[in-house]
């Protein structure tokens, strides 16, 4: 774990060309024109979108019988991108629709190499 930490301290950020390296299925925001945000701290002291889960003030590392999992649902729990939820693909389409076109492929400046198919 110490590691990880010292990696992220060395890049800055754990954002690296608009992705999230540390998700390896998850989709690429470049292109699309939506900002990778840092993390943040939530209003009860847990990092949100680090990819560390491991905050001391999270309920997840103080469970008991007595923690309403209500706790931990709104708004501030949730990492605008960098979430789990951008691995759907209801949000993988949403991120590729926001892409520009990149051109017609097998295109060539002088043949016509659909010439006579249809």
């Amino acid at each position: 774990m110490a590691k990880k930490k010292k990696q992220q301290k060395d890049l800055g950020s754990p954002i690296l060309d608009e992705t999230q390296p540390h998700q390896i299925s998850s989709p690429t925001f470049k292109g699309t024109g939506i900002k990778m945000q840092e993390p943040f701290t939530n209003e009860h002291g847990v990092v949100i979108g680090d990819s560390f889960y491991d905050s001391p003030n999270s309920p997840l590392n103080n469970w008991s019988d007595e923690i309403d999992p209500e706790v931990m649902a709104g708004d501030e729990w949730v990492h605008p991108t960098n979430d789990i939820g951008w691995n759907t693909s209801e949000n993988r389409e949403l991120l590729e629709s926001k892409k520009p076109p990149q051109g017609v492929p097998f295109m060539h400046p002088a043949k016509d190499v659909g010439y006579g198919q249809d």
